[in-house]
Parts: C-alpha cells; structure tokens; sequence
C-alpha cells in the first residue's frame, strides 16, 4: 500500500477522540487549539474582565470602565507515542494489518489521555469539592448527583452541557434509582451512548469511564462540571513508516502531543465517591 503519513495521521486522531471521555467533546473544549506543533507549544488564553452593571439615573453622565484582561497559557507538555513493526510474510499472510493496529495504537492513546484530564479534578474551586459520601445505593447515589448539581448552581454555572463522569460501579447503583434515565430511553436512542454517555440524572449527562480517578482505598473522585470547564489541545504530529535492516519488516511509528488547562476552577465539582 501507499503509505500517506497526512492522512494516517488524520485518521489516528479520529479514532483517538472516539475512544475519549474525560477529553471529549462534552467534557473539555478545543477553543483555543490553534496550531499545536510539537511538545512545548503554548497556547495563549485571554480571559475577559466582567463588567459591572450601574444603575442609570436620567441626566447623569455614564461612565465606562477600562476592564483588566488576564492572560492564562496552556502548555502542550504531554507526549505520547507508538511503534510497531509488521513483518512482510505476516503482512501477506493476514492482510495489510497497519491500518488495524494504529487504530488499536490510538485507543491505548486515549487511555493515557483521558487518565491526564481526569486528574485535573483537584484543580477544581475548593468550596466545590464535597466531603466523602457512601454511595451504598441508588437513592445515595442520585442524591449525591444532586448535591454536585446545587453546589454548581450556588456557582451560577449554566445548566445547559452539564456532565458528570462516574465509575462502572457507581453506574450500577444509579441503575437501581427511579430517577435516573438510561441511555436507551432518552429521546435520542443509542446515540446518546457515544463517548461513554450512559444516560441522565440531576440535570446531568453521566458519563461512564474507568479512568476515574482512586483517591484512596475505595474513594472515587466523581467530577461534575461543563465543557467551558477544561480547555484541551492536542495533535498528532508525527506519523510514518519505514523499513528496517536485517529483516523484511516494516515499522510504524506515531507521536501525539497534548495539554489542558483548567480555565473555569468554579465550573467544576467533586464528589468523593465511597463504595461503602
């Protein structure tokens, strides 16, 4: 085959990104991406002053304000890579196997990934993490939802895109609550499963992944919070083959560069999960 590095490369980042959760779509943004190159890229985030509301009085001059921007940097200084080798007679005997196994490569990738952005849970605002609840069953495990819903809305975080990431067990007890809704009941099917979205609860889309964070013991950190949240970038730089001496193989290699930032601390909150 005609080996396209551009477009292997694409195709790399794509089944990486369908293989996210905390580093998805719903989870962080990609706002401020720009053009990530290598590890080291910087990647610079203005942040806009608020303005202040007056009270106008007929007659009376309007003042404006000079509002203050604060700068805030994301560094891509996460690098990941891969290689591989395929030995000809393999090759011929199996099919072209490198497409498959970059794909298998991006996965593992995503792993890593998703381990990264999930611990980014103790950057969030102090007053937003809650104390260690025993999540024993389904009704514990709803009004906890609840408890990270309020704390977010005393932060006057908009409703709209709200997640919750959870761990397989946790989703067990969410299953024996009359008030969460499963994934396949929701109004749009199925589909509501991509990206490890597994149904609703407390104005929350909940997210299952194994990549949730142990604090301790059996301590889970289960993160809440919107996508403004988190701002992520990355890029696969690098992707190509070449043949190897003293053998008839040939060897794949990639590198994927990456960083996040948490941009919004009162955005998010975290639940210190307890199986008992």
């Amino acid at each position: 085959m005609v080996f396209k590095p551009e477009v292997w490369a694409a195709q790399a980042l794509v089944s990486l990104r369908k293989a996210l959760v905390y580093a998805g779509p719903q989870i962080v943004n990609h706002d401020y991406e720009g053009e990530i190159k290598k590890v080291g890229d910087t990647v610079h985030i203005k942040m806009l002053g608020d303005v202040t509301v007056k009270t106008y009085t007929s007659g009376q001059d309007i003042t404006y304000e000079d509002l203050p921007d604060a700068e805030v940097t994301l560094k891509v200084d996460q690098a990941d890579y891969f290689g591989f080798k395929v030995d000809d007679i393999d090759r011929a005997q199996a099919g072209d196997e490198m497409a498959a196994r970059t794909d298998a490569a991006s996965w593992k990738m995503a792993e890593k990934v998703d381990s990264y952005v999930a611990g980014l849970y103790t950057q969030a605002q102090s007053a937003n993490v809650l104390p260690a609840t025993a999540i024993t069953s389904g009704d514990a495990a709803y009004n906890a939802l609840v408890d990270l819903k309020v704390r977010l809305d005393e932060c006057n975080v908009q409703t709209n895109g709200r997640y919750v990431v959870v761990p397989s067990w946790y989703h067990g007890q969410l299953l024996r609550s009359p008030d969460f809704i499963n994934a396949e009941k929701a109004a749009d099917g199925g589909a509501a499963l991509r990206n490890g979205q597994v149904g609703r609860a407390a104005g929350f889309d909940i997210l299952m992944s194994n990549a949730v964070p142990v604090i301790s013991g059996d301590d889970y950190a289960v993160m809440a919070g919107v996508r403004d949240a988190i701002s992520f970038a990355d890029q696969v730089t690098e992707m190509e083959t070449l043949r190897l001496q003293n053998t008839f193989a040939t060897a794949v290699r990639g590198l994927h560069v990456y960083g996040a930032k948490v941009i919004r601390p009162d955005a998010l909150a975290v639940l210190t999960a307890s199986k008992s």
